[in-house]
């Protein structure tokens, strides 16, 4: 049952958590940080149905008290003692493994809201559990992902860069979810530019890096060896990196890749700008594999989320991992503690 009844108390602002694809691994992940709190930076509460949390809870045998909101604000006075829940209620009955397209309507509505509340300042970031783009797409969700649709709902179509973190290393990738020979056909030195850029940017406002150092890996082996394994590194990256420096952006590059990613390279540099998805993702899951975090930048408001999908095998089992759910709350609250930090 939900507890709607206590006070409310001035309260400092929470993060705010959207429930993500309910048939995966989001909710017991959420019921988990819940149960985690004390290693939390600060408070949050999740747009859900709080009667498929509490029954979840309940079926994995969890002492999660469940405590309806009237509003964001009450979040972080109930948070030490029950897990505050804004209700987005549920088409349709939710079995872990199985997702549903009825509920596909409350998935989307709990990232707008969460969106919407950190806009007009009620909380602090959005945090966002996995969904599925293909039981979204069945419902007729018009974008890629989550990050697409963010940046939609922001006003800054094209404006966005994903970057995968961890306390190791740091990665953007300049093409992200297209085949090898469509991200070289496509690549672009404007838009490795804009990548860097935003990069740069965002280490100084919301990473508290006061001269951040880029680290711009080559598209072939050898970043080209010359032009004798392609010209793309002299034509297209080359030209980026020297535009990046021409901006004050602290970049170097094109470099082979296959040398970037060891401990002593890693220290010479605050980010690595990819050309492409594994480029980028694979070091960063070989080196944090459960506690990466993928970040949204070039928005106006602060986006993380788990690097990881919805599990629907492990779903209702208790067994999933919330290390990277928890390093996204953290990560989001040390990122809107740099930001209120910046004139």
């Amino acid at each position: 049952m939900c507890g709607c009844d206590a006070p409310v108390m001035s309260t400092p602002q929470p993060l705010a958590l959207t429930m993500g694809e309910p048939a995966g691994i989001g909710g017991e992940l959420t019921l988990l940080a819940w149960l985690r709190r004390q290693s939390l930076a600060r408070p949050f509460f999740v747009l859900d149905d709080p009667d498929r949390l509490a029954a979840l809870a309940a079926h994995l045998g969890w002492d999660v008290p469940i405590a309806c909101l009237g509003n964001a604000g009450e979040a972080a006075s109930r948070f030490d003692h029950a897990l505050p829940v804004l209700p987005q209620k549920l088409a349709a009955a939710v079995v872990p493994g199985q997702p549903d397209p009825a509920n596909a309507p409350a998935v989307i509505a709990s990232i707008r809201r969460a969106v919407e509340l950190t806009q007009a300042g009620e909380s602090a970031a959005v945090v966002t559990n996995p969904i599925s783009k293909a039981v979204l797409y069945q419902a007729g969700f018009a974008f890629p992902g989550h990050t697409e649709y963010l940046a939609h709902l922001l006003g800054q179509d094209g404006a966005e860069v994903m970057m995968l973190a961890c306390p190791q290393l740091r990665v953007v990738p300049v093409t992200i979810h297209v085949s090898v020979a469509e991200a070289a056909a496509s690549l672009r030195s404007e838009t490795i530019v804009h990548a860097g850029k935003v990069a740069a940017d965002a280490l100084r406002r919301d990473f508290g890096i006061a001269h951040p150092r880029l680290a711009v890996a080559g598209l072939n082996p050898h970043a080209g060896e010359d032009g004798a394994m392609g010209r793309e590194d002299l034509d297209i990256v080359a030209p980026a990196v020297a535009a990046l420096r021409a901006l004050g952006v602290d970049a170097r590059g094109p470099l082979p890749a296959d040398t970037m990613f060891h401990a002593r390279a890693r220290a010479e540099y605050d980010l690595a700008l990819c050309m492409y998805h594994d480029q980028a993702l694979i070091p960063i899951k070989t080196i944090d594999f459960d506690g990466g975090v993928n970040v949204t930048l070039g928005l106006p408001i602060i986006r993380t989320s788990p690097d990881h999908g919805t599990a629907f095998g492990l779903a209702g089992s208790g067994r999933a991992n919330p290390d990277s759910l928890m390093a996204a709350l953290n990560m989001a609250a040390r990122m809107s503690d740099n930001r209120s930090r910046v004139p």
